[in-house]
């Protein structure tokens, strides 16, 4: 049994990761965007076009990661104006800062704004309650596996709690229906001050595609300070890994 055992962990190879900030993804994977402008629009505003949940406005040409699916179908339509590369460090401390512009070569993480009794209380341990307000649980997975072998984020005393009373913050996922938005002002007001809000995914962000449904209501958003924007459909563990280590970091 127990050589049965090693041969098993031997053929899955070291999964641990030593180094969360060190990683890179497989090119195949969808993160930041380059935008290379040009004089002739028409691949752009094709782009634009088919663009589910209006990412893409043409002048000026911009890619609102808050709003995109990430699907790719844009830079399959405008190849020589729209690059997904593979960086996964997308978090932003302002929705404004997800906003891509023509040329930018990295995103936006502006330090300025981060609350400093953030890294004062929750520089060595943070608890977390997520939510998800009417979304599809592809979220929570991702989230999940951050805890797992090969990411382990718990090392760094960040986790996951059943209670927002036991919680230093809440992870809002989903567009937020009708239906959930009244439970979660209820599980917010549960989290003892001081606390954060960690927005996830391109469906909380900006509702995604149910931005425009009448079975939406996200006036929550404009109650309450967001500490952490983190796009993605779903969002990457590492993407969600790197915000939230950025978040708490101490500044210099």
């Amino acid at each position: 049994m127990i050589i049965g055992k090693a041969k098993i962990l031997r053929s899955h190879g070291w999964q641990y990761i030593p180094d969360l900030d060190g990683v890179t993804l497989t090119e195949e994977f969808r993160g930041f965007p380059l935008l290379t402008d040009s004089e002739d629009k028409s691949a752009i505003k094709r782009a634009a076009a088919i663009c589910p949940t209006h990412a893409i406005n043409v002048s000026p040409f911009t890619l609102d990661m808050g709003r995109c699916l990430f699907c790719g179908e844009c830079a399959c339509c405008a190849p020589k104006n729209i690059k997904f590369t593979n960086e996964h460090r997308l978090a932003a401390t302002r929705r404004e800062d997800l906003i891509v512009m023509a040329g930018q070569t990295k995103p936006c993480f502006n330090r300025e704004v981060i609350r400093p009794e953030i890294s004062k209380f929750f520089g060595k341990a943070l608890q977390l309650r997520e939510v998800s307000a009417g979304g599809d649980a592809s979220i929570e997975m991702e989230l999940g596996a951050t805890g797992n072998v090969n990411f382990d984020f718990g090392r760094y005393g960040v986790g996951f709690t059943a209670s927002p009373r036991h919680a230093d913050g809440l992870v809002l996922t989903g567009p937020i229906s009708e239906n959930m938005a009244e439970a979660l002002d209820i599980c917010y007001n549960s989290i003892a001050e001081p606390k954060i809000l960690v927005v996830c995914g391109s469906e909380a962000i900006s509702g995604g595609l149910f931005a425009e449904s009448p079975a939406v209501e996200r006036s929550f958003l404009n109650r309450y300070h967001v500490d952490l924007w983190l796009p993605g459909t779903p969002t990457h563990p590492l993407c969600f890994i790197d915000g939230i280590t950025k978040l708490r970091k101490k500044q210099k």
